[in-house]
């Protein structure tokens, strides 16, 4: 793959990041493939850029505040790995409270077909979000 075309393909990567990053729904559908695959960290897929953009709908209502920071980057061919750290707070009452914030080192794999991303998964460890979300249910 020549460098332009490996810019290219980091770019768009980015750019999905970036739409997570200010939780625009509406920017990462655009750059979703119709039969976009999301793999969370279990390996559960789920597919379909409506049901996706559902998802991050429900996602954001639960952690307003999720961000992924990109420490490093990688590229082969149509994919990108990024390397970095994901943190959020989950919404509690509709109120971010400090104790319910988390902050965990994370990796993110995007495929690209078309100029959108075809396939976006998930490496990460959820069990600290999972003790946070627990706690919170319990009350």
């Amino acid at each position: 793959m020549s460098q332009k075309s490996e810019k290219s393909v980091i770019a768009i990567a980015k750019s999905f990041v970036q739409a997570i990053n200010t939780a625009d729904i509406n920017r990462l559908a655009e750059l979703m493939t119709e039969d976009h695959t999301f793999v969370d960290s279990d390996g559960q897929e789920y597919s379909g850029r409506d049901r996706m953009y559902n998802g991050w709908l429900d996602y954001f209502s639960m952690v307003p505040d999720y961000r992924i920071e990109v420490i490093d980057t990688f590229c082969q061919g149509t994919m990108v790995v990024f390397l970095g750290m994901a943190e959020g707070t989950f919404s509690e009452a509709g109120k971010l409270k400090s104790e319910n914030h988390w902050r965990v080192p994370a990796a993110w794999r995007a495929v690209i077909s078309d100029d959108k991303i075809s396939r976006w998964q998930l490496y990460v460890n959820p069990e600290p979000m999972f003790s946070i979300f627990n706690r919170i249910k319990k009350t």
